[in-house]
């Protein structure tokens, strides 16, 4: 099971999101939207950053999802 890992910044106004594994970023590409998507060698997009970001009142959280390789098989009837 994966784990989606979610870190607020409230001295530099940023929210960072990792669905994969940090250690793997290769280039970071800003959309101009005030948001950076961290990509692994491959290309991939495994987290990303939003600038300027301002949340109420912080809250700690962990949630887990489980993941699909490939498109998904028919449901045989």
């Amino acid at each position: 099971m994966a784990q989606v890992k979610v870190f607020y910044d409230e001295v530099g106004n940023t929210l960072t999101v990792w669905f994969g594994e940090p250690s793997a970023e290769y280039v970071c590409e800003e959309t101009g939207e005030e948001i950076v998507l961290m990509k692994d060698k491959a290309g991939r997009v495994i987290g990303f950053e939003k600038l300027n970001y301002f949340a109420g009142k912080p809250v700690s959280f962990q949630v887990a999802f489980e993941t699909v390789a490939g498109p998904l098989a028919p449901h045989p009837l």
